[in-house]
């Protein structure tokens, strides 16, 4: 039997860097997709063994593509690990740009409807499947400066409880049944941190910031954790010490 095939959504960033090198360690085979073809291959020799992917994920025409390559050259994906973001503020209310909105609205919430959508079967059918966004905590504690975002992390989080329900519910009469049980996760920090950031500014302590490192281990240890355990789970990740 083949090591698992994840796919990293958003691969470029110090996050997909670090989720991709977390995988490869722990014996999965990693597909790292980007809409920059320069700055995904950047990142994926940063992590030798992981396979650089260009796509539009908020086309879903495009994703679609992406998703019948990937099932001719190398068959169904384990895992989909979503981290197409960004972040946009405002000031009060009425300070929230429609702008902001729409940029947050498609790197968020359009990139990972298109992706969970083409790649649900795949995940559904495999016996590690996995699905898992980061989210974070100003869903639960949002302010008016952050709205849009919230906002749009909260649609986002409801998404994949959705999916879960998905991967919960029994086969249709006359399916073939899973082969293994299917798990979507949302892994929530307040922020993340990252070698770089810290050497840019080595006066700050980033409190109650998460270390992508960090991310990396826990986004591995989902395959390995039985999915009973986790499907539909809000886990929130302590901080760096």
């Amino acid at each position: 039997m083949n090591s698992p095939l994840v796919l990293i959504a958003g691969g470029s960033s110090a996050a997909g860097i670090a989720v991709a090198g977390a995988l490869l360690g722990a014996g999965m085979r990693v597909l790292t997709v980007g809409s920059d073809a320069e700055r995904i291959s950047a990142a994926a020799k940063l992590t030798e063994g992981a396979v650089p992917l260009v796509c539009n994920l908020a086309d879903p025409e495009d994703v679609a593509e992406l998703a019948a390559d990937l099932r001719t050259g190398y068959g169904r994906i384990d895992g989909l690990i979503h981290l197409v973001g960004g972040w946009r503020g405002g000031t009060g209310i009425t300070g929230q740009s429609d702008s902001d909105w729409d940029f947050l609205h498609t790197t968020v919430l359009t990139t990972l409807r298109n992706t969970s959508k083409a790649f649900y079967d795949d995940l559904a059918a495999s016996p590690v499947g996995r699905l898992a966004i980061v989210s974070s905590t100003t869903v639960t504690n949002p302010s008016a400066g952050d709205a849009n975002y919230a906002a749009v992390k909260a649609a986002a989080e409801t998404w994949v409880r959705s999916v879960a329900a998905g991967f919960a519910a029994p086969p249709a009469e006359g399916a073939v049944p899973a082969e293994g049980a299917a798990a979507a996760v949302v892994l929530v920090v307040k922020a993340l941190v990252d070698a770089t950031m810290r050497a840019r500014s080595p006066e700050r302590t980033f409190p109650g910031f998460t270390d992508v490192d960090q991310l990396g281990q826990t986004v591995a240890g989902l395959f390995t954790t039985p999915a009973a355990d986790i499907n539909g789970a809000r886990l929130v990740l302590a901080p760096h010490s």
